[in-house]
């Protein structure tokens, strides 16, 4: 990974954070810029559905997935500043990100709205497993600051979890419940 600890000794600054070794931050640092391909990648998978969405629902989708890549872009710059605050170096490029990339792209021309929302699920609960192996290294390491971060992120991504999961249930009582259509009498 590109992800490395900054030369503190060249520049004669002192080590960041202190309490944390190089070794620790080069593994927190490595650990947090994948996530961040991550993030990029959901973003942009986020924002293709977004443009693409069609069905009866389609403007509630369109504006939850576009409320949702917002708060995925705005995460980004929070991991990228956080790594190098550590005294790491993180993404430079669009193909560093494809190359540390987890979360799979989707190129289809045409995509269900009920595949974006599963393909959306999927992907924000993958990116859950991993803040959450990233939370662990960060607490084997005692970089408390890193794991504090990291469990908002978890539970931001959570929401979006559950904000796609209900947008695929199907409301029963829009189709008069169980029994809808049937005479009585």
């Amino acid at each position: 990974m590109n992800a490395r600890p900054l030369e503190n000794k060249k520049r004669g600054a002192a080590p960041m954070p202190p309490g944390i070794d190089s070794d620790a931050v080069a593994k927190i640092a490595g650990s947090l810029t994948a996530l961040l391909a991550d993030f990029f990648a959901l973003y942009i998978k986020t924002k293709n559905f977004h443009w693409h969405v069609s069905g009866s629902h389609c403007r509630d989708y369109h504006l939850l997935f576009d409320e949702q890549s917002e708060e995925l872009l705005e995460t980004t710059d929070a991991v990228a500043e956080h790594v190098r605050k550590i005294g790491g170096v993180t993404l430079h490029s669009v193909g560093e990100i494809a190359r540390l990339q987890r979360i799979s792209d989707n190129d289809s021309e045409a995509v269900t709205a009920s595949h974006m929302l599963a393909e959306l699920c999927e992907g924000n609960s993958q990116l859950v497993a991993w803040l959450r192996g990233a939370h662990t290294l960060c607490e084997e390491h005692g970089d408390v600051a890193s794991t504090s971060l990291i469990e908002n992120w978890i539970d931001e991504a959570e929401r979006r979890i559950w904000f796609l999961y209900e947008a695929t249930r199907v409301d029963v009582e829009s189709y008069g419940g169980p029994g809808y259509g049937l005479q009585h009498g």
